[in-house]
C-alpha cells in the first residue's frame, strides 16, 4: 500500500465536504484526499478544482480508477448500502457517515457483504462515522458500567428532545423529511448517535420495543416529528427514549440507574449517586419501611468535551497502516446494525401502534416503509420562506 492512505470521499454536501478539506489540510495523520466524487456536476468540478484532486461523477467509475485505497461515504441515506457493498468488492476499505442504512435489513445485506469481503481479504476494514463515542463524557460513562461500579442496570432514561427544527429546515432539500428521501425523521436524521450510545455505554440491546409516535405533528411533513418509547431488556431493565424536533427549549439527558445508585450523564457533566451497599441487598434485608440508604453524590472528572469526527478517521486509517485488529476502531461499520435495529423498531411500533421485537423482522419492516410512503408520502408542503432565504440561511446540518 502507499506511504499515504489515499481516501476518496463520495458525496459532497455539508459532512462530505467538511471530511474532504480536512483530508486535503493534512489534517488526517497518513492520508491524503485523491478523489471526489458528486452527482452534481457543478458542486463536483467547483470541489474538486479547488482541492486539486481528481473528479467522479459516479462512484463506479472512482471505485474502478485504481486512485483510492478507501472511500468515506457521505451520500444520502439510501446510498450507503450499495456504494460500501461495490467498494468491498473491490477490496477497498470503507468508512461510512451514519446511518448504515435505513432498514435492518439493508444494514445486515452490508454485514453480510463485509463478512464475505473479510474471508477473503482479513485486512479489509469497515468504519462507520460515530464520532459522539470520542465524546469523554461517554467514554467514562461506559468504563463505569462495564468496569461493574453501577451494579446491574435496571433502568435506562433518555431524553433528547433538544433537535428543534423549523419548517425552513424542512424545506431545504426535497429530500428532507420524507419517506422516500430519508426513509424516516427525527430517529433515522437526527438520533442515530443517540441510539447507538444508550447500546454501547450499557452493552444492552433491547428485545421488546412500544412507542407512540406521530408523523408532522409540528411540520408540515410526511415523516416522524415525535417518538415515546418504552425498552424492554433482557436482564430486567426498563427504558424509555423520548425525542422530538418540536420542542423548545429542549433537554439532553441519559440516567442509568443499577444496583448501587443513579449515573446522570447531562450538560457535559457526570454525576454519579452512589448507594453505600447494593440497592437489591437493601431492599432484602432491611427492617425498615421506608428506608434511606446512604448515598454519595459525586461529579466524576471526565475531562474536555469534544466530539471528533477527524478522531475517528484518523484512528480508521492508523488501524489500516498498522494492521491493527478492526475492534482497535472507534466504531465498527458492523456495528451500525444496533442503534439502526433500535430506531426502526421504535418506529413501527409507533406508527403501528403495536409492540415490535428485536430482531426486528427485516422484510416486515421494508413492507412498513412501504406503506408509510403510500399513506403519507407527497404530504410534505413547503416553508412560506424563499429559496433566495433558505440559502442565506447558510449550510444546514443534522
Amino acid at each position: 500500500m502507499a506511504k499515504q492512505l489515499r481516501i476518496g470521499v463520495i458525496g459532497l454536501g455539508n459532512m462530505g465536504l467538511a471530511h474532504a478539506q480536512n483530508l486535503a489540510a493534512g489534517k488526517i495523520p497518513g492520508a491524503v484526499l485523491s478523489a471526489v466524487c458528486d452527482a452534481d456536476a457543478a458542486r463536483l468540478e467547483r470541489v474538486g478544482a479547488k482541492l486539486n484532486v481528481k473528479q467522479f461523477s459516479s462512484h463506479v467509475e472512482l471505485l474502478s480508477s485504481g486512485s483510492v485505497d478507501a472511500i468515506l461515504i457521505a451520500v444520502p441515506h439510501y446510498d450507503h448500502v450499495p456504494i460500501a457493498m461495490d467498494a468491498f468488492e473491490k477490496d477497498i476499505h470503507v468508512m461510512c457517515e451514519k446511518p448504515i442504512a435505513v432498514s435492518v435489513t439493508d444494514a445486515r445485506r452490508v454485514n453480510a457483504a463485509f463478512a464475505k469481503a473479510s474471508t477473503r481479504n482479513p485486512d479489509l476494514r469497515f468504519g462507520i462515522m460515530f464520532q459522539v463515542r470520542t465524546n469523554a463524557m461517554y467514554k467514562k460513562l461506559r468504563e463505569l458500567i462495564l468496569d461493574g461500579e453501577l451494579g446491574n442496570i435496571t433502568r435506562i432514561t433518555c431524553v433528547v428532545t433538544n433537535w428543534f427544527r423549523s419548517n425552513t429546515y424542512y424545506a431545504s432539500g426535497g429530500w428532507r423529511a420524507t419517506w422516500k428521501g430519508e426513509g424516516g425523521g427525527v430517529l433515522i436524521n437526527q438520533c442515530p448517535h443517540n441510539l447507538d450510545i444508550l447500546q454501547w455505554v450499557t452493552g444492552l440491546m433491547p428485545h421488546r420495543i412500544t412507542a407512540v409516535g406521530t408523523v408532522g405533528k409540528f411540520h408540515p411533513i410526511e415523516v416522524e416529528d415525535e417518538i415515546s418509547a418504552i425498552l424492554e431488556f433482557s436482564n430486567g431493565a426498563v427504558g424509555q427514549f423520548v425525542t422530538t424536533t418540536g420542542e423548545y427549549p429542549g433537554t439532553n439527558r441519559l440516567e442509568i440507574a443499577g444496583d448501587r445508585g443513579k449515573i446522570v450523564a447531562e450538560g457535559g457533566k457526570l454525576t454519579f449517586n452512589r448507594t453505600r451497599q447494593s440497592v437489591s441487598q437493601i431492599n432484602q434485608t432491611t427492617p425498615e419501611s421506608f428506608p434511606s440508604p446512604q448515598v454519595w453524590s459525586m461529579d466524576i472528572p471526565v475531562g474536555p468535551i469534544s466530539e471528533n469526527h477527524n478522531e475517528v478517521l484518523s484512528r480508521f486509517v492508523d488501524v489500516i497502516h498498522k494492521g491493527l485488529p478492526a475492534t482497535d476502531l472507534i466504531a465498527q461499520g458492523i456495528e451500525g446494525v444496533n442503534g439502526l435495529e433500535i430506531g426502526n423498531a421504535m418506529l413501527m411500533s409507533a406508527l403501528t401502534r403495536q409492540p415490535v421485537n428485536i430482531p426486528v423482522d427485516g422484510p416486515a419492516y421494508d413492507q412498513f416503509i412501504l406503506d408509510m410512503h403510500a399513506k403519507h408520502g407527497g404530504k410534505k408542503r413547503t416553508s412560506s420562506v424563499t429559496p433566495a432565504q433558505v440559502d442565506m440561511a447558510g449550510s444546514f446540518s443534522r
